[in-house]
């Protein structure tokens, strides 16, 4: 898919240049509003959380089947605030991942205008592969590992 970020020294997105190679459209509901006419903050990290799960679905690492089989548990979740959401904007989410490390990978997103690519927020969550049966951390699969540095590029060497 065609990008439209990409990053300035400090770590963060420069809305314009190359970065996901993945993008998944939201549509903004009338109840997602806040009293002032916009986006409620926290539907951000719901957003997230469905582009994040989209992008697990596309990429063939879930089937759709139970959730105890994906194998994994939100451990952190960081977001940055650019601009209020306004219901009827066109928005989208670029996905990535940006690590692999032994048990978790860290993910990172821009919420955007998909028509303009002007940046609503940023963001990141970190992912810890997760064993729902024994209630432990698990090694990052090595078939996740294979697609993850296909899809994104990123070595397979554990962090």
């Amino acid at each position: 898919m065609n990008a439209s970020a990409g990053r300035r020294a400090n770590g963060s997105i420069i809305p314009g240049m190359p970065e996901f190679s993945f993008y998944h459209p939201i549509e903004v509901r009338y109840g997602d509003l806040d009293p002032q006419g916009h986006v409620n903050n926290a539907r951000f990290l719901t957003y997230m959380e469905q582009a994040r799960i989209e992008y697990i679905r596309q990429t063939g690492l879930w089937d759709g089947g139970s959730f105890a089989d994906i194998g994994i548990i939100l451990a952190d979740a960081q977001i940055t605030f650019h601009a209020p959401i306004l219901y009827g904007q066109p928005v989208r989410i670029g996905v990535r991942v940006a690590r692999l490390g032994n048990k978790s990978l860290r993910m990172d997103y821009q919420i955007e205008n998909t028509d303009s690519g002007q940046a609503f927020a940023e963001g990141s969550s970190v992912i810890v592969t997760y064993d729902y049966r024994t209630e432990e951390t698990i090694p990052v699969p090595e078939r996740w590992r294979r697609v993850i540095a296909d899809f994104e590029g990123l070595s397979l060497e554990a962090e």
